[in-house]
Parts: C-alpha cells; structure tokens; sequence
C-alpha cells in the first residue's frame, strides 16, 4: 500500500446546559476516537457547527482540542465564515494555536462568482500562517468550488488541499490532475468501501464519531485486502446514515444521544435545534442496527 490510510473525524461540540463547552464531554470524544486509531481531527467544521457558537466557546474549543489531543492526531480547524474579513479574522484568532491547518468552507449566505472565490482564498492564504484548506459543501453553502477554480487555487503553495462534501464524481477530476501533489480528502461515507479499494485513501465525515470501532475496522480490512470485510462494515455504515437521515428526530438530536450511550456527556445540538422527545429516544433505540452498535458495550445514559 503505497500510501497511508487517513481517517478524519470530524468532531461535534459537546455542550453544558447553558451552551458553554462541555470540557469533559471534549476530552471524552476526542479520547474514544483516538483510542480506535482516528489519525485526524476536524474541529468545528459542520459537525460542530461553528456558527452556533459564542466566538468565546469557539476559541476555548479550539483550544481545549489542542490540549486534549496532544499531537497525537492531524489537527483542522473550521474558519471559513461569510466574508473575507470575517475569516481572516477567524484564521488570525486561532493560528496562534499548536494546528495543522484551516479549513475554509465556501462563503454563504451571499452568492459569489468563481472569480470572487478564487481572489478570496488566494488572499486568505497569502496572510494565513498555517496551511489552508478549501472545502466543498454546496448542498450547504450553494456555491460550488469548480474544478477550474479548484486546479487555479491548488498552484498556491499555502492552499495544502481541499475537503469535498460532494460527490466523487465532482472532484475525480482534481485528483486525475495533480494527484497527490494536492490533498484531496473526501466525505463519502456512503462509498468508503469503493473508495478505499480504489485507492483513495483520504476520508472525512461526522459519523465516524458515534462508530470509530467500525472506521478501524474498515482500515484493517482495506490494509488486509479483505474485502468482504470491508463491505459488510459499509452496509452497516451506510444503514446508520440512513436512519439518522431519516429518523423523524434533528440530526444533532440523534447524535446527542447516541454520543451520550457512548458515555461522552454533553449537548451537540444547540439550540434552536430541539432535543429528542421520550418517545424518539425509545424508537432510536429500537432499531436493530442501533441495538447492534451497543451490544456486549456497557452503556450509559450520561447526558449535559
């Protein structure tokens, strides 16, 4: 295998009652991940919803990661906020910390041209001091990075790679391209199997945090060859993104408490995002697959 499997959690953002950090609940997911073999760590991306925190939970967030991982996983940090001046304020509030790099997420809110987005990440990496990152997210954003403005920006030589929430099929052609002069790290949870046999070996997602027992065995079976392995966690993989997809419950109230069954405390759905009623934590509980995470575990119920 001629190059290294890298697997990114992208974390959530426990909090207390009153939406400040929830250090224990920090120290408690970044921990678990660690101790099944995640090399990387995305802070505050889209999983820990950046723009629902106080910029003074930002910062302790930030912070608080550095030190409870340790330099033992690559470290990202989410800045990319609406305007220019707004991220490079945020790249200048945390490259003062022990990070590997930025992540800046398309700008929203506002529709820009792919020439407003090419002089808006050329200038934030000519002022970053830490390697930068593009990352796709249109279903989010609305604005797609193109594959032009993607190879343009990838000549900048502070602009390290790009994280692409897309589809494959929309940045196959970067990596055809430039290979692995440019770091192209992808969030395909639903074709990691495919991926991974195929050499692609870069990954990110959210979910990796409620099931890193099952990322770890998807590194052993790709590093085996052993792909029937490697499918059957996958279907798994695949079967839990669509029941907390479907489920009738907020998204972040389902990770809340499936990370809670994990014994990570804490509230990773701020509001205005509701909690799960009684009933819908008894019916998430019910399914099968969900039963089958914590089977032979003991589990708890710990909470904010």
């Amino acid at each position: 295998m001629a190059k290294p499997i890298k697997m990114i959690t992208a974390l959530g953002t426990p909090l207390t009652a009153d939406e400040e950090l929830h250090l224990p609940g920090l120290e408690a997911h970044i921990q678990d991940q660690l101790a099944h073999g995640i090399n990387g760590f995305l802070v505050a991306g889209t999983m820990g919803l950046m723009q629902l925190l106080k910029e003074s939970t930002y910062l302790q967030l930030v912070e608080q990661s550095v030190h409870f991982n340790a330099g033992k996983a690559e470290l990202l940090v989410g800045v990319g906020d609406t305007s220019f001046v707004r991220t490079r304020d945020r790249i200048r509030m945390v490259e003062e910390y022990d990070i590997d790099g930025v992540v800046v997420v398309a700008p929203y809110f506002i529709k820009f041209s792919q020439e407003d987005l090419i002089d808006y990440y050329l200038s934030l990496a000519d002022l970053s001091s830490k390697p930068l990152f593009l990352y796709d997210l249109p279903q989010t954003t609305g604005t797609k990075l193109e594959v032009g403005t993607v190879l343009k920006l990838a000549e900048h030589p502070n602009i390290h790679g790009i994280k692409c929430s897309d589809h494959f099929v929309t940045i196959r052609p970067v990596i055809d391209a430039i290979g692995d002069e440019f770091r192209v790290i992808v969030a395909q949870p639903n074709l990691m199997d495919v991926l991974l046999r195929s050499g692609v070996y870069e990954h990110l997602d959210g979910i990796y945090g409620l099931v890193p027992e099952w990322i770890e065995n998807m590194v052993a079976a790709t590093e085996a060859e052993n792909w029937e392995e490697l499918a059957l966690v996958q279907q798994d993989l695949s079967e839990l993104l669509r029941i907390l997809i479907t489920f009738s419950a907020p998204l972040f109230a389902s990770v809340t408490a499936l990370l809670n069954m994990r014994g990570i405390p804490g509230n990773f759905a701020p509001r205005p995002i509701r909690p799960l009623t009684a009933e819908e934590r008894v019916q998430l509980l019910e399914f099968p697959l969900i039963q089958k995470i914590f089977a032979g575990k003991s589990v708890t119920s710990v909470e904010v």
